[in-house]
């Protein structure tokens, strides 16, 4: 095996390393929200995003870019969660064809109940993570990267 043949394979075993650890966080996440909330990780995600807006008003092509999934997904995504009276859509007064999604008021209260299972299912999945030797380096690398 080449010098370029070992590249390619510490690249792919980075990129294998870190799917697993992505795997067991959302395993773990997913578990917990939907005992206690009935909420997917997806869901969470676009109501934890869209409740920290602020006054600013997220068009729905940004969220898509922002959770990491296709427009048509995101659309779905939104809907069910349109239909359960969590998020409201509407349309950008400057441009017709922009749509805005926006937490309700329902969706807020669920999103603050949901906040502390997430973040104590997260913490949980990466103390686990950081007991397992292959996941322990990047464990680390979060860890370090997300302290201020």
């Amino acid at each position: 095996m080449g010098l370029a043949d070992d590249a390619v394979e510490a690249r792919a075993q980075g990129w294998r390393t870190l799917a697993a650890l992505h795997g067991r966080i959302e395993d773990k996440l997913e578990r917990a929200l939907q005992k206690e909330h009935e909420l997917s990780v997806r869901e969470f995600s676009v109501l934890s995003i869209l409740s920290r807006q602020d006054g600013w008003h997220m068009r729905m092509n940004q969220l898509a870019n922002a959770v990491v999934l296709s427009q048509s997904a995101t659309t779905r995504l939104v809907t069910r969660l349109e239909e359960r009276g969590l998020l409201e859509r509407y349309l950008c007064a400057d441009d017709r064809r922009g749509i805005y999604t926006e937490v309700t008021a329902a969706g807020q209260r669920l999103v603050d109940q949901a906040r502390p299972i997430h973040d104590d299912a997260l913490a949980e999945a990466l103390a686990e993570a950081q007991a397992l030797p292959e996941l322990a380096p990047l464990v680390a690398v979060l860890e370090h990267a997300w302290t201020p």
